[in-house]
């Protein structure tokens, strides 16, 4: 009996590919059909924006309206109104200036002998009548500056270029308020005094420092696109208020100057002293004077020529204020990434999902990809009207919003988008590994949302551990939305409380890209090890 040869089955259809575009697909086809996330991330683009904009609507001056309709008109604002720099930066700008029009290119060297300081108490302390420095006591602020400075007019926020000596930290050039190059090191006295010379060729300043004004050191050189012709130039005092987290008193400098040489101004020309920014920054200075006898000045100011910034002494308020919506869109958006893989554990479906496509860590990634787009664009949505809406109802109740510009404004829109996406990502690479909504939501949320308010608002952990959660927790990503930079020769109490963040924005929101990496790495370990 002869045996059949039996021919095995082959079926004509194409063999299907477990491809990332089909499993991308097939996440998102899974996303929109529950309506319940889709609400859900519609809730969390208008929380977003809705509690953000009520909090920007709630910060007042605390002025009374005034105006031809009375109590009903537009609010005035308490605070000083700053001065913009030449970079659009918000900028301190007020100063004591001897001064002296100076014509085309020349130059102007000065010999200082003597820094002295006096400070308030706490809160301001003037006292009432003709000396409202009677309570002042003795004591230098490091910052307080003394030297020689030639800028473009006495209009607040001009472009100049100085060189001076400090309190506390030796010999500084500084320029157009956010530039700043050391010289020599050391105090200032009559026993160890310090030489200082600018140098103006056609736009370029350049500026040198000696200690006997016969052996000179070139400092730095700028370039002030658009400088006129005359100048003004000569030797000036500020000193900046001291500030502590809580606290913050004015202060007042006096410097002795002589060896006074500008040969390139006009012939017959006198000093003239102005208090510069006076009337503009009253909370922030005080008015200033000079002395002249023989060839010695003697000058006495107050103030500060530097970027403005929020901080204790309280002068306006960050656009980015709004942005605080963003905690409770957050905290859906952590939901909503633990239960798009946690809901197929309890459902028992993720036995489905890795039958129909066994590459467990494809599938993963499309998760990740579907989540952190679709929490990408409704952060968008959210933070877009932000900054916009929300610094026209900070001016209108009188405040004082720095100014950003349209690139920082994009940054911080999309860094908030992503902040949010990344954060639903590590919630579902959390929820992956416990396989529980609970704990995974329990867990991101502390890492977040209270890691931020325990050092930030409600600042009730001491600074060094603050600062240690915002360098090494998710939390640091919230860093992304600072814009107000924090400058070093700027004096002021850079802390998350007053709006600053340990790390720069974008290192920041690295450490929150490294979390989620790291969760995912090790969710995509676990998934692949464990049974389903």
């Amino acid at each position: 009996m002869t045996a059949q040869t039996v021919t095995p089955y082959r079926s004509q259809l194409q063999t299907g590919r477990d491809g990332f575009a089909q499993l991308v697909r097939s996440e998102w086809t899974k996303f929109r059909t529950v309506r319940g996330w889709v609400i859900a991330m519609v809730i969390g683009a208008a929380l977003t924006a809705g509690v953000g904009l009520y909090a920007a609507s709630g910060p007042q001056t605390g002025c009374q309206p005034t105006g031809p309709n009375g109590p009903t008109g537009p609010p005035v604002s308490c605070r000083p109104t700053n001065p913009v720099g030449p970079g659009g930066e918000a900028v301190s700008d007020s100063y004591y200036f001897v001064h002296q029009a100076l014509r085309g290119n020349g130059s102007i060297t000065v010999r200082v002998t003597s820094l002295t300081g006096r400070r308030s108490p706490p809160g301001g302390g003037l006292a009432p009548g003709a000396n409202p420095e009677q309570n002042f006591t003795s004591g230098i602020q490091p910052w307080a500056k003394a030297g020689i400075i030639v800028t473009a007019s006495t209009r607040q926020g001009s472009a100049y270029a100085a060189m001076m000596v400090t309190g506390g930290h030796g010999v500084r050039m500084q320029y157009n308020y956010t530039g700043d190059a050391p010289g020599l090191p050391g105090a200032v006295s009559t026993a160890s005094p310090r030489w200082l010379r600018l140098v103006r060729a056609d736009d370029t300043l350049t500026g040198y420092d000696s200690a006997d004004g016969t052996h000179w050191t070139r400092v730095g050189t700028v370039s002030l696109a658009g400088l006129p012709a005359t100048v003004q130039a000569g030797p000036f005092v500020t000193s900046p208020a001291w500030v502590q987290p809580q606290n913050s008193g004015l202060t007042v400098a006096t410097a002795v100057f002589d060896h006074v040489s500008i040969p390139g101004a006009a012939p017959g020309a006198g000093w003239h002293g102005a208090s510069i920014g006076e009337n503009a920054q009253p909370a922030s200075s005080l008015p200033g004077r000079f002395h002249a006898t023989g060839g010695t000045l003697t000058v006495t100011g107050s103030g500060d020529i530097a970027p403005a910034g929020p901080g204790p002494t309280n002068i306006g308020e960050p656009a980015d204020d709004g942005f605080v919506g963003a905690f409770a869109g957050l905290i859906v958006v952590i939901v909503v990434g633990a239960m798009f893989i946690t809901a197929e554990y309890r459902r028992g479906l993720i036995r489905t999902t890795l039958a129909a496509a066994p590459s467990r860590g494809r599938v993963l990634a499309a998760k990740a990809a579907v989540i952190g787009a679709v929490t990408f664009v409704a952060g968008v949505i959210g933070a877009a009207p932000v900054i916009p809406v929300g610094a026209s109802l900070l001016r209108s109740h009188g405040n004082y919003v720095f100014p950003m510009s349209a690139l920082t404004e994009v940054r911080l829109v999309a860094g908030t988008a992503a902040l949010l996406a990344i954060t639903a990502v590590l919630a579902l690479a959390a929820g992956t590994i416990l396989r529980n909504a609970a704990g995974a939501i329990t867990a991101v949320v502390a890492l977040t949302v209270v890691a931020y308010f325990f050092s930030v608002p409600l600042a009730v952990l001491p600074a060094g551990a603050a600062d240690w959660l915002l360098r090494v927790t998710p939390a640091a990503g919230f860093a992304i939305q600072q814009y107000v930079p924090a400058y070093p020769q700027v004096n002021n109490v850079y802390t998350p409380q007053h709006g600053y963040f340990p790390l720069a924005p974008w290192a920041g929101f690295g450490v929150l890209c490294l979390w989620a990496a790291a969760a995912l790495c090790l969710a995509t370990v676990l998934l692949r090890r464990r049974d389903a």
